[in-house]
């Protein structure tokens, strides 16, 4: 499908693997030009060897710790220093710790707070003027944490659930200032993070790899892991105009997981 993205102008955070590293090679694949931003450089240079042979597009590496408070702002200038405008924020770059919420210390949570959500909070203020005079587009990569409690998920799915309503806010502030703002609650997607569930799984309940697998795809009610591509060809998507009627929309995107309205 074409979708138009040709020429235009994205930032991705926690580009530099899994997931993000997906959304930047499809985006790359329909034309964009990309700024990545992430902690690791040696891995942010990575995917930008591997998507800038995929398409006549170019990339910027923007090195950064997105809980600090001026990490945001430095991400988004380096951006349109780069490339003179900007089109499409993905806010992708956060992981909040998996334990028993008697053991989650204070640091725990303001950690889980400071570089998700606070994070995706500061890039949205950062990025929001050059949005509007593009008529551009934000995707936040959430998660289907936020539809359901979870014992081992206090964190995430705290941080999950108030990212959904985010998303929602500044989608009503941007039917008038002409930004598209919508959201992705991925399930069980095959990335590093998956892996580490796997691994915590087979430890916890003596399994071997096999069935620490199907033991995760039976709690969630599906039948195979999603592939980060996947989450990559829905995000280019919601940031075209193929989809110029969407907004404030939250899509999930997890094989059937989620069954509550």
């Amino acid at each position: 499908m074409e979708l138009g993205l040709s020429g235009k102008v994205a930032l991705v955070t926690g580009a530099s693997r899994g997931i993000g590293a997906a959304i930047c090679a499809e985006l790359a694949r329909e034309g964009m030009h990309i700024c990545l931003v992430a902690r690791d450089e040696a891995k942010l240079r990575e995917v930008s060897a591997s998507v800038t042979n995929t398409a006549a597009i170019r990339t910027a590496l923007h090195v950064a710790d997105l809980r600090a408070p001026d990490a945001g702002d430095a991400a988004v200038a380096a951006a349109v220093a780069a490339f003179g405008r900007l089109d499409l924020v993905v806010n992708n770059a956060g992981a909040t710790k998996r334990a028993d919420f008697f053991t989650l210390t204070e640091d725990d949570w303001q950690d889980g707070f400071a570089l998700k959500f606070h994070g995706y909070v500061r890039m949205t203020r950062a990025a929001w003027p050059h949005l509007r005079k593009t008529n551009g587009s934000i995707v936040n990569i959430v998660g289907i944490g936020a539809r359901a409690g979870s014992a081992e998920f206090t964190i995430g799915g705290s941080v999950n659930v108030a990212l959904l309503n985010f998303t929602k806010a500044m989608a009503d502030i941007g039917v008038k200032d002409g930004v598209r703002v919508n959201a992705i609650n991925p399930g069980l997607i095959a990335t590093d993070r998956f892996n580490r569930n796997v691994e915590r799984t087979m430890t916890d309940r003596g399994m071997d790899r096999d069935q620490a697998v199907t033991y995760l795809l039976s709690s969630h009610g599906t039948t195979r892991v999603g592939r980060p591509d996947e989450i990559g060809a829905l995000t280019a998507y919601l940031a075209s105009e193929k989809a110029g009627f969407m907004q404030g929309a939250i899509i999930d995107i997890d094989g059937g997981a989620t069954r509550s309205l």
